[in-house]
């Protein structure tokens, strides 16, 4: 529900009223905190090539229906191609797996190592091999898991991990930012002369 303005919008006045240089009440002035010196390190090119990647934020839902469809669709084609090879599907896991924790979106890490085992248990239905049912079919299924316990406990991992540097990489700069604002109001509270 959107909540009403408590005042009439502020209209913003021209660059022609107010000599350059000098400022507003309401204009907002930013310092550079650190100016990118001689410590700069060189960007190497594989950092480079992976910013170019596309860098969707999926919430917890949608990166579950991500990794399940992908691998569902993945297992098909291994079991058109490649006869259902346990091989194949677990090594095509794996970069599923990073790609899930690296899509997620930043509210929605913690789901990311539980959504990969689902997606694993799901793309394992095609190259199963089951016979004789519905019966069958879960034995077979759950036999599956069991075998590739390796591959499955893997790609966990991989997400866990990336999900995991994620969220410290996000603490230190929510740590960051709170220290820069702290030093800010510090210093505009500081009496002058």
């Amino acid at each position: 529900m959107e909540q009403p303005r408590t005042r009439p919008p502020r209209r913003r006045q021209s660059s022609q009223q107010f000599p350059q240089g000098t400022l507003d009440e309401a204009d907002t002035v930013y310092r550079a905190v650190g100016s990118p010196g001689p410590r700069a390190r060189p960007v190497p090119p594989a950092v480079l090539a992976l910013r170019r990647l596309p860098s969707p934020r999926l919430t917890g839902i949608g990166a579950g229906l991500f990794a399940a469809a992908a691998m569902f669709s993945l297992a098909c084609l291994d079991w058109l191609l490649f006869d259902g090879s346990p091989v194949v599907y677990g090594v095509l896991f794996l970069p599923v797996s990073a790609l899930t924790a690296l899509w997620v979106r930043p509210a929605d890490l913690v789901t990311a190592p539980i959504i990969v085992p689902i997606a694993f248990a799901v793309g394992v239905i095609p190259i199963s091999g089951g016979t004789g049912g519905f019966g069958g079919q879960t034995m077979a299924v759950v036999t599956a898991l069991a075998v590739h316990a390796g591959w499955l406990y893997g790609g966990t991992l991989v997400a866990g991990l990336i999900a995991t540097v994620r969220k410290v990489r996000l603490m230190r700069q929510r740590r960051r930012r709170m220290l820069l604002a702290a030093r800010a109001a510090r210093s505009t509270r500081r009496p002058k002369g």
